[in-house]
């Protein structure tokens, strides 16, 4: 029987590279369902080359356009986020790759716990704007999750096998994004076209943006956090720019476990799928006679000092980052509509953080209204009005 793959999100990067995946394994993998938010031409042709039984579109807008263009072929044709709700829930579904941007992914993904479906997490925001209500729902509907960011899925690959071995330290790697050797004065002036260069990563663009100012790993030390059962204290960020060691753990006698491979999204991804297989690929290997030099580097938190408040936020606790992740989304569209500068980002956040009203015990409705109230504030704020 072929593992019926759900994929949220399949016209974003990781949702073409999980069905690049898919069909170089056809054997072991179905595009049962395909979603998308509004890319609804890309979704069509997805939709007419892959045969899935069922299509979501989440902007209604865009429904009778999907409808009429897959008239004649046998897919069922849905829109709506309550569509998408309703299909990861469904019995025939094996597993759900949750790689919708942003904090749309939150709720199919308890849609989907509750379901005691198996998921592969790309999207990080879920753990991080309700790490610990989607803990509590996995760990009670026995719903099993295993993550897609490099950097996750290397600490998982290092964890297997382990046990209970006490973990010291998790050591999560980073590029530094396009913008790690530039100073506090050069980063004043940056453009949107400066930050969407990452070295060695190709994403979608707010992932770009997040990680040229770090936010990204800012939200993977929260992720890591709930993923992995550890402190905030036990997560050491460290900036690697040539981004072939993912990621390592510290075990309690001092061993350090890597897991190296190349800079290439398809691997995590069809880890995700096969676990706890290894399927063979034809994707390009590592060859250390040439690399040269790998090099690592503290992560400066007066630059990027959205890590700082990420670690802040764990400190915290309760709805904290649910409100950066708010802040961070609206902040991230101005700076990509060239409304607000790079530096600005951090200056809003900040500010978000202070005036929106802390929830220390947030229930889900808490976290609605959180990210709704941020959202709002942060529209309003003079930065975006200029």
């Amino acid at each position: 029987m072929k593992k019926r793959i759900a994929i949220l999100g399949s016209t974003g990067s990781i949702g073409t590279q999980a069905i690049d995946v898919i069909s170089a394994h056809y054997d072991l993998f179905e595009v049962y369902a395909l979603t998308a938010n509004n890319n609804v031409d890309m979704l069509i042709e997805q939709a007419r080359r892959f045969k899935p039984l069922f299509v979501v579109i989440t902007n209604e807008q865009h429904y009778d356009k999907l409808k009429t263009a897959l008239a004649d072929e046998d897919i069922k044709v849905f829109a709506g986020m309550q569509s998408i709700c309703e299909l990861v829930e469904m019995p025939s579904v094996d597993m759900v790759l949750t790689a919708m941007v942003g904090y749309a992914g939150l709720l199919p993904t308890i849609h989907a716990i509750k379901a005691s479906k198996t998921i592969a997490l790309a999207n990080k925001e879920t753990l991080v704007v309700a790490g610990e209500l989607i803990c509590s729902l996995a760990q009670n509907y026995n719903s099993t999750i295993i993550p897609v960011d490099s950097e996750h899925s290397a600490i998982f690959q290092c964890l297997s096998g382990e046990g209970n071995n006490k973990i010291e330290k998790i050591l999560l790697t980073a590029s530094g994004g396009p913008f790690r050797s530039k100073t506090l004065e050069e980063l004043q002036h940056v453009t949107k076209s400066d930050a969407l260069k990452h070295p060695n990563w190709s994403m979608g663009a707010k992932i770009t943006i997040d990680s040229a100012s770090m936010m990204n790993k800012g939200f993977e030390v929260i992720e890591a956090k709930w993923l992995f059962g550890v402190e905030s204290s036990q997560i050491e960020v460290v900036v690697h720019p040539q981004s072939v060691i993912h990621s390592m753990v510290q075990f309690a006698d001092g061993a350090v476990k890597a897991q190296l491979g190349m800079p290439d999204m398809r691997l995590p991804i069809q880890y995700a799928f096969a676990y706890p297989d290894r399927l063979e690929n034809s994707y390009s290997r590592l060859d250390f006679f040439d690399l040269a030099n790998l090099s690592f580097e503290r992560p400066d938190l007066n630059k990027f000092r959205n890590l700082g408040f990420a670690y802040e936020a764990l400190k915290r606790g309760g709805n904290m980052a649910c409100i950066i992740n708010a802040a961070n989304e609206v902040v991230v569209s101005a700076f990509l509509q060239e409304k607000i500068g790079f530096l600005q980002m951090s200056d809003v956040i900040e500010f978000a953080m202070n005036k929106v009203p802390f929830v220390e015990r947030p229930t889900y409705e808490d976290y609605v209204a959180t990210d709704s109230e941020t959202r709002q504030l942060v529209a309003e704020h003079k930065y975006l009005h200029k």
